[in-house]
C-alpha cells in the first residue's frame, strides 16, 4: 500500500488555505466597498459646497460639489467620456495651477472632438469631485457641453465574484490533489510485487 506523499500535502494544503484566506477577505472587501459606495451616495445628495484643498481633496470629498479657481492652465487633454445625454466623445481636461497653490484637473466639458477648448484661460470652476481626483465642471467651460455627471454606481463592486474565484481555485486544488494521490494509489496497486 502507497503512503499519502507527505510534502505534497503540506504544500496544497498551505496553498487552499491561502487561497480561502484570500475569498474570505475579498468577501470582507466588499462590505467595505458596499460602505464607501453608500457612502458616495450620500455625498451626492448633500448640496452644501467643500473646498478644494491645495493638496487635492480627500476620498472622503468625493462626489460633492466643489470650486477652485484655476490662475493658470497647463496641460490640455482629452480622454473618452460621456456627456449629460450620455453619447460617447471627448472629455476635455485642463491641469490647473490654482491661485493658493497646487494643481488640479479639471474636466470643462464635452465635445466631440479633441482638444476643443484650446482658448480657455481658466478661471472659477465649480463642479463635482470625481476620483482621479479631478473636478467635473458643472457648468462646463469654454462654451463646451456638460459631461455626465459623476456617478457612484460606475464604481465596480465584484469583490463577490473574486472571493468566488478563490473558492473555486481552492476547491479545484483540492480535486485534482485527490485525484492525483488516488492514481498514485491505483498505480502502486498494479505494481507487482518483488
Amino acid at each position: 500500500m502507497r503512503r499519502i506523499p507527505i510534502l505534497a500535502t503540506i504544500v496544497v494544503m498551505a496553498a487552499v488555505g491561502v487561497m480561502v484566506s484570500l475569498g474570505f477577505w475579498q468577501l470582507r472587501r466588499m462590505h467595505e466597498k458596499e460602505a464607501l459606495l453608500a457612502r458616495y451616495v450620500a455625498a451626492t445628495a448633500n448640496p452644501a459646497p467643500v473646498e478644494w484643498s491645495p493638496a487635492g481633496p480627500g476620498d472622503d470629498m468625493l462626489y460633492r460639489k466643489s470650486r477652485l479657481t484655476c490662475a493658470s492652465v497647463g496641460l490640455r487633454s482629452g480622454i473618452a467620456g460621456r456627456n449629460a445625454a450620455g453619447e460617447p466623445g471627448v472629455a476635455q481636461t485642463a491641469r490647473c495651477t490654482l491661485a493658493g497653490g497646487g494643481t488640479a484637473l479639471v474636466v470643462m466639458g464635452w465635445s466631440q472632438q479633441p482638444l476643443a477648448a484650446r482658448d480657455w484661460r481658466g478661471g472659477v470652476v465649480t463642479g463635482v469631485i470625481a476620483p482621479g481626483p479631478r473636478l467635473v465642471a458643472d457648468p462646463p467651460v469654454a462654451g463646451l457641453q456638460a459631461n455626465a455627471v459623476p456617478d457612484p454606481s460606475d464604481l465596480p463592486n465584484n469583490h463577490l465574484s473574486y472571493a468566488g474565484q478563490w473558492f473555486l481555485f481552492a476547491a479545484t486544488a483540492l480535486v485534482i490533489y485527490v485525484l492525483a494521490v488516488r492514481r498514485g494509489k491505483s498505480a502502486g496497486k498494479d505494481q507487482p510485487r518483488a
